[in-house]
């Protein structure tokens, strides 16, 4: 089976959906499963499989910053790089959202599965609300609805009706379970994730202020709140930045706490998973879902999904 898994967000920029798509695409091969990836980069692709259709330009949305890539010169060698690969399969991450998703939602002929990621915290999306009719047909064109949460999939089917299977995201678990811990001396809080309202980094930082007792405070990330959030100047905060995939395991392997204070607008944290991969006891605001599930037994379902799609879409070539 060739499957092409697309991925509306840049690659070169950290991510939940984004890792997962790369995470997918690693753990299908891994269970013999042909799978490409096409996706905006900035940059080389960080990984081999991958097909660039160009960089992205940063757009806003949800509470967030999304670095989408659109226009004619993006669909055009979204096509190209679908006639080349002759997929069995398409999986569209985010099949809504403008750039190579959205142009292969409408142009494709092959087996079409979409999994949806968000969720928002008024439950409706204003843009799913405003543009309704025409969404609904589009989204009518996909054999298979998958979503990663019940928030995400109760947003979908409020939106546009139909059966979305849930399918949470996955952790490769051994990453993180056998990462060497990154040295610290004393009790130690992990934050990971965009300096952005919806976070919630601003309510850790004024609890960890109040917090009696000699201990750290490691925030990984950036994002629009940085420099404010920075200035606060809180004692025994160490500032650290974007890190890398083996950074981040071994720090969680390493924390005695992961916090993750989300205040909406969050689906299914993935970094709560790899915290608990990670044997790092987790506090999580209350909108905060998180299943154990690894990311090959994520691949095997979606295999199912796949052939499923593939049955009820036969393509003739």
């Amino acid at each position: 089976m060739r499957v092409l898994l697309v991925s509306p967000y840049s690659l070169s920029v950290f991510g939940g959906v984004q890792r997962q798509v790369l995470g997918l695409a690693r753990s299908l091969r891994e269970i013999g499963v042909d799978a490409r990836v096409v996706s905006p980069c900035d940059g080389p692709p960080p990984e081999p499989g991958i097909i660039t259709v160009g960089p992205s330009t940063n757009f806003s949305s949800n509470g967030s910053i999304a670095p989408i890539a659109g226009g004619k010169p993006v669909a055009r060698r979204t096509l190209e790089a679908r006639r080349v690969i002759e997929p069995d399969v398409i999986h569209l991450h985010e099949p809504l959202v403008p750039g190579p998703t959205q142009t292969l939602l409408l142009g494709a002929d092959e087996p079409l599965v979409g999994t949806f990621h968000a969720s928002y915290s008024g439950r409706f999306n204003p843009w799913y609300r405003m543009f309704r009719p025409p969404l609904k047909r589009w989204v009518d064109r996909l054999a298979i609805r998958t979503a990663v949460s019940g928030e995400a999939g109760e947003l979908a089917q409020l939106s546009f009706e139909g059966d979305y299977e849930i399918v949470p995201n996955g952790v490769d678990v051994p990453q993180f379970a056998k990462a060497t811990p990154w040295p610290t001396d004393r009790p130690t809080i992990l934050f990971v994730g965009r300096h952005e309202p919806r976070k919630g980094l601003g309510v850790l930082l004024d609890a960890f202020a109040g917090l009696e007792r000699d201990a750290r405070l490691w925030v990984a990330g950036d994002g629009p709140q940085t420099d404010a959030l920075q200035g606060r100047d809180t004692p025994g905060v160490e500032w650290i930045g974007c890190i890398s995939e083996e950074e981040k395991a071994r720090r969680l392997r390493a924390a005695t706490v992961f916090c993750a204070p989300a205040l909406g607008g969050e689906s299914f944290g993935i970094v709560l998973l790899e915290a608990m991969a990670a044997s790092t006891a987790v506090v999580a605001s209350g909108e905060q879902r998180a299943t154990e599930f690894s990311m090959r037994h994520v691949a095997e379902r979606f295999v199912e999904l796949y052939e499923a799609a593939i049955e009820r879409s036969p393509v003739t070539r």
